[in-house]
């Protein structure tokens, strides 16, 4: 029978009471959250942060060092491959954390995985891919591996003091606290963990690049970064959509993201695209399954198939197109909607001196140097203890040289063999170390030339000490020595660029087409930037247009709603949009300002807007110190419909205004003297180039320049004939009062 719970309130009872302890009570302790905290939580979380998560300058974690170490140890920097088995067990003798976690940790350092551009585990079997997520590796026992040849440079000098040497966990062994890598390894490895509180995320360089760098700051210290390092490399390849002042942000800060898309190839005989490398933080499966949703929704009825095509040779996705489907098109709908256009976020957190810290590139480098130079210092002073020692030792022996039998017949007659060394002292006014080298000598070489040959390293050996000494002193010649060694190793390990630079200007995005009707529209462009969009019917009912206090018309002709426009700034850029992007508006309305609609650089303003119409007419731009370019518009028919520009225009002097010519006609040109040049288009000669600076038409005064231009047949000049000009360059002549079009008002009494 189940017993009643009991509702009776009782204050008193406790656990022990209910066991039938009587007279005892639980007490409840209070402790504050934060000494909970400091004395919980708080050495879990440096834990973390330093011994597992983040990389340290040589540019490892502690697992990735303890691995390569504990191989260095086996000797398979020069042996043969051995069982991965074999090295995860010898590998928890430092890193006691479970043989699957130290698998894994070989897993991402082998070429195989592919996941560094300089894989430092030369791996024989499958080690699954990176750029897979159903790849799995196979079991340690059935894979194989060895240090890769660059290991060579991680480990050089080690046995040299170069670093320090700590405990391991249960105190059986020595490890390195840091590898003394001989390159800048931290940037080269690419690398991302998760701490308590904090995180890292390290994109790789490429080798090559990077030592070029390194080598360059040690040089000049204010290098710039960007002319030797434009940009990450990652073993996937790939595309940057390269944003030079994102870029800049990323190196100076140490945080920012930037953008990588796929590479891929349409094959037009198969009707069917290839994609051949993909960003380096997604995988192919992530794509394949988002392509996949995408059809099943029917936002993407191009394809008819895709599959993952993937073999020896490499990645490969295939997708089959439909009849009639626009590859180009197609791929900057995939490259929006899917994985196959990826960002990576950067967060370069290092621990330097035990302390994480968020450093921009260069700081990295400058970090780096000050580190490498003290492992050089702490070689050189080893070197130069190691020869002092055995100086010593010679200068000892050169004593013993004085007399030969004199040193026989004390070891000959010294009655206990521990008195030898110390009558050795006494007879030859020798120390301990010098007597316990003489006395090892063996038999056979107790004769004289031995003992001159050993004699005549003195000299070799001060001189090398010496040698050895004014590079430790001298900055000039460590930083000579890491360069030599930069050089080197660039010259050695360098590989070509895998991941490719596209500049954001140069791409074309992809939005949602909607089949924008065809009307006439007339646009209107103010001075100080605002653009109109106004069809005939809105034009009828109201023609007045507004503009903002001291604005004013600059621009306006007739277009149609699906055509383009070009928007020329005064950074020497141009900008193409659709007028379709633009709203109809009234006359009444401001309309919209194109600095914000265009995403203009800071400080970029506008100059003039012109109808390219369909590209095959010609253009005239007119420049402040006088001079006319005519530039064909089919300069500016790009064929990936890029939105920017960048060197649309001459930047040798500001441009002041552009002019569509559609037929050879006269040209009025008026200048800040308050001249005016009446010329005829056809003396001008068309270049195809766009930064052709033009040949000049008005000659300019000191402190005079061109203000404007236009067709004479749009001008209110009603005398052209003392404006025209009979070769050019011209002074042109001072603009008379009915030329102007201002009419004089006068006052009249009522």
């Amino acid at each position: 029978m189940a017993r009643k719970k009991s509702t009776d309130k009782e204050p008193n009872r406790t656990p022990a009471a209910d066991s039938g302890v009587m007279g005892l009570r639980a007490e409840v302790v209070e402790q504050p959250i934060t000494e909970t905290l400091e004395t919980n939580y708080m050495p879990y979380a440096m834990s973390v942060i330093i011994s597992r998560a983040i990389p340290e300058i040589d540019g490892f974690k502690p697992s990735h060092r303890k691995l390569l170490y504990t191989m260095y140890d086996m000797g398979l920097l020069t042996k043969p491959r051995t069982k991965s088995a074999n090295i995860v067990g010898q590998t928890m003798r430092l890193n006691p954390h479970g043989d699957a976690a130290i698998y894994d940790t070989m897993v991402r350092l082998s070429r195989g995985y592919e996941a560094l551009l300089t894989p430092f585990v030369d791996s024989k079997g499958n080690f699954g891919k990176h750029y897979s997520r159903d790849m799995s590796w196979a079991a340690p026992r059935y894979t194989e591996a060895k240090l890769a040849p660059i290991c060579a440079e991680l480990f050089q000098d080690i046995d040299k003091d170069t670093v320090d040497m700590v405990d391991n966990y249960d105190g059986s062994m020595l490890e390195p606290s840091l590898l003394p890598t001989r390159f800048p390894n931290v940037l080269v490895s690419a690398n991302m963990g998760i701490a308590v509180g904090m995180a890292s995320q390290i994109c790789g360089f490429n080798l090559a690049e990077v030592c070029e760098t390194a080598i360059a700051c040690l040089k000049d210290a204010k290098h710039d970064l960007l002319t030797t390092l434009p940009a990450p490399d990652f073993p996937t390849g790939g595309e940057i959509l390269y944003d030079t002042e994102e870029m800049r942000r990323i190196y100076e800060t140490g945080r920012g993201s930037f953008r990588v898309r796929s590479r891929w190839r349409y094959l037009q005989k198969e009707n069917m695209i290839e994609v051949y490398e993909i960003p380096y933080s997604t995988t192919a499966e992530q794509i394949m399954d988002k392509v996949a949703e995408l059809m099943k929704a029917g936002k993407v009825r191009e394809i008819s198939d895709m599959r993952d095509e993937t073999d020896l040779s490499g990645l490969k996705l295939t997708i089959d197109l439909k009849r009639g489907t626009d590859p180009e098109k197609l791929m900057q709908k995939l490259c929006k909607l899917t994985p196959l256009t990826d960002s990576f976020a950067c967060n370069f957190n290092i621990l330097i001196g035990g302390s994480p810290k968020v450093m921009g590139v260069g700081e990295i480098l400058e970090e780096w140097s000050a580190w490498r130079t003290d492992c050089v210092k702490r070689r050189l002073y080893f070197d130069i203890t190691r020869k002092k020692e055995k100086l010593h030792l010679l200068k000892g022996l050169a004593k013993i040289l004085l007399d030969i039998d004199k040193a026989i017949a004390i070891i000959r007659e010294t009655e206990h063999e521990a008195d030898v060394v110390p009558n050795l002292m006494i007879g030859f006014g020798i120390d301990q170390a010098q007597a316990e080298y003489v006395a090892e000598i063996r038999l056979r070489n107790i004769n004289r030339e031995y003992i001159l040959k050993r004699v005549a390293e003195t000299e070799a050996l001060e001189a090398e000490i010496a040698e050895l000494q004014d590079t430790l002193d001298s900055t000039r010649r460590i930083r000579s020595l890491i360069i030599a060694e930069l050089t080197e190793v660039a010259k050695k390990y360098g590989q070509p660029r895998k991941t490719g630079i596209v500049y954001t200007d140069e791409v074309e995005e992809y939005s949602e087409d909607v089949a924008s009707e065809d009307y006439p529209v007339t646009v209107f462009l103010s001075r100080e930037g605002y653009l109109k969009k106004i069809t005939p019917q809105s034009l009828r009912m109201n023609s007045q247009q507004k503009y903002k206090e001291n604005d004013a018309l600059a621009r306006s002709f007739e277009s149609g709603n699906r055509g383009e426009i070009l928007v020329f700034t005064d950074r020497a850029q141009c900008y193409k949009v659709r007028l379709a992007d633009f709203d109809d508006t009234k006359a009444s309305a401001l309309g919209t300002y194109l600095p914000t609609k265009l995403g203009f650089d800071e400080g970029e303003s506008v100059v003039d807007v012109a109808d390219p119409g369909d590209y095959s007419k010609q253009l005239l731009l007119f420049y402040q110190n006088g001079k006319v370019a005519r530039v064909e518009l089919s300069a500016y028919a790009t064929k990936t419909n890029r939105r920017r520009l960048t060197g649309a225009v001459s930047d040798k002097s500001p441009l002041v205004c552009v002019l569509r010519l559609d037929e050879e006609t006269e040209i009025a040109v008026y200048t800040s003297e308050g001249r005016a040049v009446v010329f005829h288009s056809s003396a001008l000669q068309s270049k195809t180039s766009r930064t052709t600076q033009g040949v000049g038409v008005a000659r300019m005064r000191p402190k005079y320049t061109v203000t404007s231009a236009a067709p004479l047949d749009q001008t209110a000049i009603k005398n052209p004939a003392r404006y025209r000009v009979r070769s050019l360059p011209a002074l042109g002549a001072l603009v008379r009062d009915e030329d102007t079009g201002n009419e004089q008002l006068t006052l009249t009494e009522e």
